[in-house]
């Protein structure tokens, strides 16, 4: 298993939209924008790899100069639960200390808040509906 980088526009691009696609926009109806996509360009974009086959895909927006919202979080409905999306997370947060960044938030699905507690992430609003989905708002520092 590889993470990495990838950029903005490239092949592997190409295929995270698919990706994102298949996991957080079909399920709810829901189809990518071109405006809603130029937002990446903006963003890093971090994918895992096996065998050069994408299987997750996650998204830092730039906060400020100290946070990072993690976003569009997605692993491959066929590899989900072997540890290909906390892999991704670990390598966020090593990337936005390198980078000097202190905090990481995101706003995460109800199915998903076990998963980001288990990595250190709290809770820090009550619950909210993005995308027609319940959500909560979640962070962690980075500096302890």
């Amino acid at each position: 298993m590889e993470v990495r980088v990838i950029e903005f526009g490239s092949n592997d691009y190409k295929k995270s939209i698919e990706l994102r696609d298949k996991i957080l926009r079909k399920p709810l109806g829901m189809v990518f924008t071109d405006e809603f996509l130029s937002q990446d360009k903006e963003q890093i974009n971090i994918a895992a790899f096996d065998n050069e086959i994408m299987v997750g895909i996650l998204l830092l927006k730039k906060i400020n100069d100290k946070i990072l919202k993690m976003r569009q979080v997605a692993v491959d409905e066929n590899r989900q639960g072997q540890g290909i999306g906390k892999q991704m997370v670990i390598f966020s947060e090593k990337y936005a200390k390198q980078n000097g960044f202190t905090l990481i938030e995101l706003n995460a699905r109800d199915t998903a808040i076990p998963f980001y507690q288990s990595l250190d992430y709290k809770i820090v609003s009550e619950e909210f509906f993005e995308v027609g989905i319940s959500h909560k708002k979640m962070e962690k520092d980075l500096k302890i």
